[in-house]
């Protein structure tokens, strides 16, 4: 792959089996086990995106058009039932932000243990802890259990990990603004330095404004497949059209 291009992602098909047993009985279940119905759910299609180094591109649809399925395949949260994705530099996640933090472990604890999944060494993680707290605005918090802290606080140390670790690409599902307003600034800022610094972006988004600010490109995914791509404010328009 062209070291130009940062995703490349080829024919991806993505399917789940869903399990109907007719029961809430786990006795009955067990009991009519041979005989459950096992639903195949076709999620993405023989899907084909490219994605070029440097560019930031959004991704729009109905819900169940395969757009998180996409990001978690990305993220090897799944894999794919076939095809290919590649993958050129190191990714920064932004998928539910504040899943992967332990709730008993306090603040600065979860923001080292995840700096470090996402790439850093133990030094360099440590090293970043007080930008990443700072950043997020939780220095006061930092030794608080993570249970106590408000969704708008979970979300805030989710994404200044994810802004430290010196990833090359982000994905992003819906969370490219958290928080109050004044967070929301500098989220964006954040967003805004990273593409000037050749940074890769992509993002689900059901916001048209987040879209048209921030997108170089758009694709309409639709019942797993590419329905449209290209400029952001005419595939906006067309989804936006589309679903009316």
């Amino acid at each position: 792959m062209s070291t130009e291009i940062a995703i490349h992602i080829q024919d991806i098909h993505k399917e789940f089996l869903l399990s109907h047993s007719g029961s809430a009985s786990l006795k009955t279940a067990l009991l009519w086990w041979k005989r459950r119905q096992l639903e195949e759910l076709k999620v993405l299609r023989g899907l084909t995106i490219e994605v070029k180094r440097g560019e930031c591109v959004a991704l729009v649809g109905r819900n169940g058009a395969g757009k998180s399925t996409l990001l978690s395949l990305l993220a090897r949260v799944y894999k794919p039932t076939s095809g290919t994705i590649t993958i050129n530099g190191r990714i920064a996640p932004l998928l539910e932000l504040g899943a992967g933090f332990h709730p008993d472990l306090t603040g600065q604890e979860n923001a080292l243990f995840n700096a470090m999944i996402l790439g850093l060494s133990r030094k360099e993680a440590t090293a970043r802890i007080e930008p990443i707290l700072a950043f997020a605005e939780l220095e006061k918090y930092r030794d608080a259990p993570v249970r106590t802290y408000s969704s708008g606080m979970l979300a805030r140390l989710g994404f200044s990990i994810a802004a430290h670790v010196d990833a090359d690409i982000l994905i992003v599902d819906e969370v490219l603004a958290v928080g109050d307003f004044a967070f929301e600034r500098k989220c964006f800022a954040f967003i805004e330095e990273f593409k000037q610094k050749n940074g890769t972006i992509l993002f689900v988004s059901h916001d048209r404004e987040d879209v048209l600010q921030v997108s170089d490109r758009c694709i309409w995914l639709k019942d797993g497949q590419v329905e449209q791509e290209g400029d952001p404010l005419t595939v906006l328009d067309a989804y936006e059209s589309g679903t009316a």
